[in-house]
């Protein structure tokens, strides 16, 4: 069974560990959306849907014939992310609240796991020690190419339906393609929708879709210069884009550290990102 992270962290007894998951929570929009399911081992093995099997009409005493969905048998590894922070042993002696000191200094550890972590979502090549993130699992058949052309509101709907079944979950796009949404919605005489999530952030949406802008999207990323993504992505486990972890979070006290007078702190996390459905990531490149 697949769990937001939100939910997930809720699971643990360590209000330590509760802490750096909702900092990272926090601090990703993408994490607060990506369900993610527990895998046993390094990796998964899974079948994506190849092709639909199909159904036909039959007379009485009819033969009938079998079509199945075929599909194409895919493995994902987990990968490892974190890193080490120390806290001076003077300074944690000093401060007026050590509590306070170790807790801002892994805070400021778990917004860098954060940021790691989309930036892999997005541009993650599955090669050093990375994942492979959306914009290299999304195929050709899913993939609207402008070449180097401002979008429009007609050329976004096609994006949204390219996601099948049903709408996406989620549009993704840099804050530079956000404000050309804006400039269309003011230009057709309608304004773009916001409301509050339930971690009191502001959302905009479009079509009734939340719109998600990370900086990790670049507007210099295509084939020539000044070129954007946008991405709409269908999340879930067997159905969409969907993380993968073996265990929560792990905030470990390494200790004393020999070389030097300080305490040490390491963040972990067993991570990977998979996608169970072609049809269920949409990607238009070359976006001015």
């Amino acid at each position: 069974m697949a769990l937001l992270l939100a939910d997930a962290g809720r699971l643990t007894q360590d209000q330590f560990t509760q802490g750096v998951i909702e900092t990272i929570i926090i601090e990703s929009q993408i994490i607060q959306m990506l369900p993610f399911v527990d895998v046993v081992g390094s990796a998964l093995v899974y079948n994506q849907e190849a092709t639909t099997g199909s159904a036909s009409w039959y007379a009485v005493d009819d033969t009938w014939t079998e079509a199945a969905t075929t599909v194409t048998q895919k493995t994902t590894t987990l990968k490892i992310l974190g890193g080490d922070v120390d806290v001076d042993n003077f300074l944690q002696q000093t401060y007026r609240n050590p509590n306070d000191l170790r807790a801002e200094v892994i805070a400021e550890k778990a917004k860098a796991v954060a940021y790691a972590f989309n930036d892999a979502f997005f541009n993650g090549t599955g090669l050093t020690n990375q994942p492979t993130g959306i914009f290299n699992l999304v195929t050709a058949g899913q993939t609207l190419a402008l070449g180097g052309a401002v979008y429009s509101l007609d050329l976004l709907d096609q994006l949204i339906d390219l996601v099948k079944p049903g709408k996406p979950d989620a549009i993704l796009m840099s804050k530079r393609s956000r404000r050309q949404l804006k400039a269309l919605m003011r230009a057709s005489g309608s304004q773009i929708e916001n409301d509050l999530n339930k971690f009191g952030q502001r959302i905009s949406y479009y079509d009734g879709i939340p719109i998600v802008v990370d900086d990790n999207i670049s507007d210099a990323g295509g084939v020539g210069t000044n070129q954007s993504k946008i991405a709409a992505v269908k999340f879930g486990f067997n159905t969409g884009v969907c993380g993968l972890m073996n265990g929560m979070i792990q905030a470990e006290d390494v200790g004393n550290l020999e070389t030097k007078d300080a305490r040490r702190t390491r963040l972990k996390w067993y991570v990977g990102l998979c996608n169970f459905s072609d049809l269920a990531l949409a990607v238009m490149t070359g976006v001015i």
